[in-house]
């Protein structure tokens, strides 16, 4: 996602720590408008002369359309994870949570945030947080676990997770997995009473105009170079009856349209322009039936 040298040691996925260069660098760009997080560049560890130079050069590649895309999902997510709150929704799950910081930042009494992602991303997070000097918060619990060949809800409950309503964020993931695999995440996660899920993917060409779908091919190139190539896309449809056929009855499907509409509205915000991404929030209101 961001194709410059990094100033750290080199993260063990790039995608993940290019995902988060692009929520920092929407801090200055757009100013944080659609997604404000203070700790965005603290915690990739950058001086000043490095963030001055990652600014410099997203400015001259002009490349708004992923960061503010990037921008979006998280401040959707956000959205969900707080009107959970509001439900009595007291456990969030993040998966393949990267460097994102909700767990550092929406610390509230009584609930509890778990991450899951793969075990030398986890560690090196951690090592990350370290460095910043960052506090973590008793409530953010950090599980090593792998989505393809681990046990990785008994993990979680082994860390503390239980089977009751939880909101989940997963974000970042699924285009990088075989449709087989997203299918098992979404069939395991529908097995938690009262689960939400907020989730991306990559849409397939049909609906796509064409500059969504250079933008997409630009981006699939970019990410393969790095050894993270894309391995799924989905038509809104073909998710929408398999969200349903896992028991999930209400459910939100945000595509290029919509959250341009919903999120972009504001002076200083460029269109997203497409790209083919799509967010989804999908929940099991009904238990048993």
């Amino acid at each position: 996602m961001q194709e410059s040298e990094f100033s750290v040691d080199t993260p063990p996925s790039r995608t993940a720590y290019g995902a988060a260069v692009h929520r920092a660098l929407h801090q200055d760009l757009e100013g944080g408008l659609i997604f404000g997080d203070p700790l965005a560049w603290q915690i990739l560890g950058v001086d000043a002369a490095e963030r001055e130079r990652l600014i410099r050069q997203a400015r001259e590649q002009d490349r708004p359309t992923l960061r503010t895309f990037i921008a979006m999902r998280h401040r959707f997510g956000d959205e969900v994870v707080a009107q959970a709150l509001l439900r009595g929704v007291d456990q969030v799950l993040v998966l393949g949570a990267g460097l994102d910081t909700l767990g550092l930042r929406n610390a509230a009494p009584g609930r509890a945030v778990f991450e899951l992602d793969l075990p030398q991303m986890s560690a090196w997070k951690q090592s990350m947080l370290r460095a910043a000097e960052i506090p973590i918060p008793a409530s953010l619990h950090f599980v090593a676990g792998d989505l393809a060949r681990d046990d990785w809800l008994q993990l979680l409950a082994e860390a503390g997770l239980s089977k009751r309503a939880t909101t989940v964020l997963w974000f970042g993931v699924s285009p990088y997995l075989a449709a087989s695999a997203v299918r098992a995440t979404l069939a395991k996660l529908s097995t938690i009473p009262g689960v939400e899920v907020v989730f991306d993917y990559a849409a397939t060409d049909a609906g796509l105009s064409d500059e969504a779908k250079e933008l997409r091919d630009q981006l699939g190139n970019r990410v393969a170079a790095l050894g993270e190539p894309f391995r799924s896309a989905w038509v809104p449809d073909e998710m929408a009856a398999l969200l349903r056929d896992l028991g999930f009855d209400e459910i939100e499907d945000l595509g290029p349209k919509e959250l341009t509409s919903r999120y972009l509205r504001r002076p200083g915000l460029r269109s997203a322009g497409g790209g083919g991404g799509h967010l989804v929030r999908a929940r099991r209101t009904r238990w048993g039936e």
